[in-house]
């Protein structure tokens, strides 16, 4: 951030995205913004008033600058994330068709078999009713054989009571048993129909609830086939969500890490920056130190010449010695050599 005369101008650059957008991650820019609108301008004056206007403006300036490379960080993000999910989604749905395809034989077997069933247990119906009505038939057959046989015999025995009766008596009679072998005809032939026309509707009976049964069936089959359908779409979405779940806390893991590697990363640099501030402070005090120390070497040899000297000249003035002498001199005061003398730096 660059300062001017009013609010700091705010640019966050691309490489500063990962380390800034995250859990408080903006909360210095946010301190800033708000220290730098902190004044309390006199609302009673125009120029007060333009004032806290001017401030509210450069506020929402500073929330774009920080929000619009915030948003572009986020799409950069997702568009990042985008070819995994097509790639997911083209994987399962490529593993779907091929399960299905897969299964196809097996399915269309079992809705043959299915078939076969139905229509085997349709004929075997069919042919029981045939045998039926064919035995129906039989006994009716049989039952007028028997009352033609009755008939006959009670003819015999009837000519054998009444020999001797009328010919108009005989033909009564004879009409009588025409009428009551007609009448067992027609009975027989009423029971045999009643019997095949109720042997008929069981068949229909039977029939219809087979139908009903392979009916229900059917739709039972459908209504499993979509329970399993309605049951993958749902295990589908709950792995979906578990796959976004997982990669949001991917995402967040990954973004804890950066962090966490941005600030090593800048604990590292200000440790190195120390280490190299704390050689380089050592490194100029030692040369300061060197250097202090050359300074008051030449200082004190300098002092020492003025001394020297004046000593020298002292000596060739007031001792009358020549200047040979008087060096000699000095060079004996300083090594100490004549007791109870010294010379005072």
């Amino acid at each position: 951030m660059s300062e001017t005369t009013e609010l700091s101008v705010i640019e966050i650059k691309p490489e500063q995205a990962p380390a800034l957008y995250i859990p408080n991650g903006l909360e210095s820019y946010f301190e800033h913004i708000k220290a730098s609108v902190s004044e309390a301008p006199d609302l009673s004056t125009k120029k007060g008033r333009d004032r806290v206007a001017s401030l509210a403006a450069q506020v929402s300036r500073s929330k774009t600058a920080v929000e619009k490379p915030g948003r572009e960080y986020l799409k950069r993000l997702k568009e990042a994330v985008r070819p995994a999910e097509q790639e997911i989604k083209r994987f399962v749905d490529a593993c779907d068709a091929l399960r299905d395809e897969t299964r196809r034989p097996l399915t269309e077997w079992e809705a043959e078999q299915d078939r076969i069933a139905a229509e085997k247990a349709a004929e075997e119906e069919r042919q029981r009713i045939e045998a039926e009505q064919a035995a129906a038939a039989e006994a009716l057959k049989k039952q007028i054989e028997d009352g033609h046989e009755l008939a006959l015999l009670m003819n015999i025995q009837f000519d054998r009571d009444v020999a001797d009766a009328q010919a108009e008596a005989e033909r009564q009679r004879i009409a009588h048993e025409e009428e009551i072998k007609r009448q067992a005809i027609e009975q027989a032939r009423l029971d045999a129909e009643l019997k095949a026309k109720q042997e008929r509707e069981a068949a229909a009976a039977r029939e219809a609830e087979l139908k009903f049964k392979a009916e229900q069936a059917e739709r039972d089959r459908i209504a499993a086939l979509e329970k399993a359908e309605s049951d993958r779409i749902a295990a589908e979405q709950k792995a979906e969500q578990d796959r976004k779940a997982a990669a949001a806390k991917a995402e967040a893991d990954r973004l804890a890490a950066a962090q966490q590697a941005e600030r090593e990363k800048q604990e590292a640099i200000a440790a190195e920056q120390l280490k190299a501030k704390q050689k380089e402070d050592a490194r100029l005090a030692e040369e300061k130190r060197l250097k202090d120390e050359a300074d008051q070497r030449a200082a004190d040899v300098a002092h020492r010449k003025t001394i020297g000297t004046a000593v020298v000249n002292a000596l060739t003035e007031h001792a009358g010695l020549t200047r040979e002498q008087a060096i000699e001199t000095l060079k004996a005061l300083m090594d100490n050599k004549i007791p109870h003398t010294s010379i005072q730096y």
